[in-house]
């Protein structure tokens, strides 16, 4: 899946129980282990798609919702294919939805890079986790450190080498008999850390096959992980080329 970032998850189940996968010659219905060297042939016709919906552009930025399924890198080459100046600023994972921001000039790069960097920009998610949490609104505190051999990130309570503080908010909007919605302000933007910082305090993402509770994931029936990042806040001071978006806020449904 990684080498075929247009190909959603579903469409790669579907392949496989039609066994239009091979491996070697070999038609396959299943996973199954591959190594250095296999020939591995998938067999689909892409259905082409909107990745993204425009939100808000000017002279200077354009603000996007991402579709979930896609990485960042793939939704950035079909901005660029109508915005050719467009620069890329953040990303969002793969199965996370929700909002973009792109600029559209050096200048409008510079002070947005700038803005995340500084953390001056708000940014806020809606998730729907695993179980009831208690107490209900929160701002969490712990470290976090990137395994790159296996692609994911460790939380710890405590300092360990190597890795980095991280800030995570939340504030319980809904509850049902086993699972609470979330808004998250995402204080500081580190790999994977709002799924890898809920999962760590027992509250994984619904729907997240890489953090979460896969049991859980099976008995809601969610296939994709719940998370959309629904609001983006900016902030600028009056010497910023951008100063008149100071304020400017963003916000989809979650």
């Amino acid at each position: 899946m990684r080498n075929c970032q247009d190909v959603p998850y579903s469409s790669f189940c579907k392949i496989l129980r039609n066994k239009d996968i091979k491996v070697n010659g070999q038609r396959v219905k299943e996973d199954v282990y591959i190594n250095e060297n296999d020939s591995v042939e998938i067999f689909y016709t892409p259905v082409k798609r909107d990745k993204f919906s425009e939100i808000f552009k000017d002279d200077n930025i354009l603000v996007i919702n991402k579709k979930s399924g896609y990485s960042s890198e793939s939704v950035y080459e079909e901005v660029v294919d109508k915005y050719k100046d467009a620069k890329f600023i953040h990303r969002l994972d793969r199965n996370t939805s929700g909002i973009m921001i792109f600029a559209l000039n050096i200048v409008a790069e510079k002070e947005l890079l700038n803005g995340f960097k500084e953390r001056s920009f708000e940014k806020y998610y809606i998730a729907t986790v695993k179980g009831i949490l208690n107490p209900k609104e929160a701002v969490l505190t712990a470290y976090l450190l990137k395994d790159e051999k296996d692609g994911v990130v460790r939380i710890f309570s405590e300092d360990i080498k190597g890795s980095v503080k991280i800030k995570t908010g939340y504030k319980v909007l809904t509850e049902g008999e086993n699972f609470s919605v979330l808004r998250i302000r995402l204080y500081t933007g580190k790999t994977h850390q709002i799924r890898a910082h809920l999962s760590f305090i027992g509250h994984p993402i619904v729907g997240d096959g890489k953090y979460g509770d896969n049991a859980f994931n099976k008995q809601m029936g969610a296939k994709t992980q719940k998370l959309c990042a629904t609001e983006l806040v900016l902030h600028f001071d009056g010497n910023s080329p951008l100063s008149y978006l100071d304020g400017k806020r963003f916000l989809i449904d979650g």
